[in-house]
Parts: structure tokens; sequence; C-alpha cells
């Protein structure tokens, strides 16, 4: 057998598998649009009308962190995927209750009682309130920095689904703000994700001691 015969029967080099990590993409595409978001939900700089956060929450919060939940199935990681999957597609939901063409808001405009708009949305950040509080069960033994994300989160949902209940503008910016502990919580844990010890330094997530056999 030729040399070249040889060289065309030897076996090809395994393909590679090795995946890098979405976790600090989807972190901290969660983290920017829920950034935004909060901060017009405290009224900063006067602003009242939040649509620029549409684009936001369909390529940054929805389709960035959609793929990113993706990419953490192959992975392995049945939470990240979970996770980064369903604020994914909140995102994209939430865009959709904004924008004109969806006919959300039209529908509600063109009943005989457009006030219930306020109250449906009410129901929908509670639901993901619950859906929340049940990812903050599953952080409990992933790291303090998820645990205290979740947290947090969860208590984002609860006050702006209460000032949408209650029509209580106060409320709703106290649930800013705690939108942007949130956020600024995401940023950290996506950091922490994607310092590894090759750079400068490093940042803790705090990790739980393992379960007693």
């Amino acid at each position: 057998m030729s040399d070249i015969e040889a060289s065309l029967v030897r076996p090809l080099p395994a393909p590679r598998t090795k995946l890098g990590n979405p976790g600090p993409l989807g972190l901290f595409s969660f983290a920017s649009s829920t950034l935004i978001l909060s901060l017009y939900n405290v009224g900063a700089r006067g602003i009242t009308t939040p649509n620029v956060i549409v684009g936001m929450a369909i390529f940054c919060g929805g389709l960035a962190q959609l793929l990113a939940g993706m990419w953490e199935f192959p992975a392995g990681n049945t939470f990240g995927a979970t996770a980064f999957t369903s604020y994914g597609a909140f995102w994209l939901s939430f865009a959709a209750l904004l924008i004109p063409g969806s006919g959300v808001g039209e529908a509600y405009k063109a009943s005989a009682n457009p006030a219930q708009e306020v109250d449906a949305i009410a129901i929908y950040l509670m639901a993901w309130a619950v859906v929340t509080f049940l990812f903050f069960l599953a952080s409990l033994r992933k790291s303090v920095g998820l645990t205290v994300l979740f947290f947090c989160l969860t208590t984002t949902f609860l006050v702006l689904s209460l000032a949408d209940f209650q029509k209580n503008d106060s409320i709703g910016k106290a649930g800013g703000v705690f939108g942007i502990i949130t956020a600024l919580v995401a940023y950290y844990c996506g950091l922490s994700e994607l310092l590894t010890d090759d750079d400068l330094f490093t940042l803790p997530l705090g990790k739980y001691a393992s379960k007693m056999a």
C-alpha cells in the first residue's frame, strides 16, 4: 500500500466536543435587560415609556439567553439550560406585550374594561414569581451567588406584581430598585463564570459544602 493510500484509510481524529461556558452570555444578557427595564421602573431621567426595552428584550434578553440555554443542554447543565431558556422566553413574551402589532394592548383597549390589562400583567408577573421561586429552591445547593440572584429576582417579580394589583407607582419603583440589585448580582455571577484561573483575578460564587454521605 502506498503512502497516499495509507493516508486515505488512516482514521480521522475524533472531533472536538469540548464546549465553552455559555453561562456568562446568558447572565450578562439577563442582567443588561433587567438593569435597563428596572431603571425605567424607578423613573430614571423621567422616562415613563419603556418601549426602548423591546429591542433588548428580543435580541439580548430573549434570543441570546435562549441560545445560552440551548448550549447548556449539551454541556449537561440542566439547571442552566432550563433557567436561561425560561427567561429567554420571558423576555420574548414581555417584548410581545409592548409591540403594537402583537394586538395584546389593542385587545384590552377594545374591551369593555380596558383597566383589566394592568391586573392581567400582574397575574403574568405573579406566575413568573412562582417559576423564579422554584429556581430559587433548586439553587440552594448550587452556589451562594445563584441563591442570592434568584431570591432577589423572586422579590422583584412579587413587588412588581403587587404594584400592578394595587395600582401603586411607589411600589412599582421599589420593584425597580430590587430589579437593579438583581441585575448587579447577575453581572457579578456572570463575571465570576467568565473569569478563570488564567485571568488576572477570579471572583468567588460561594460554593456550598458537599452533602455528607
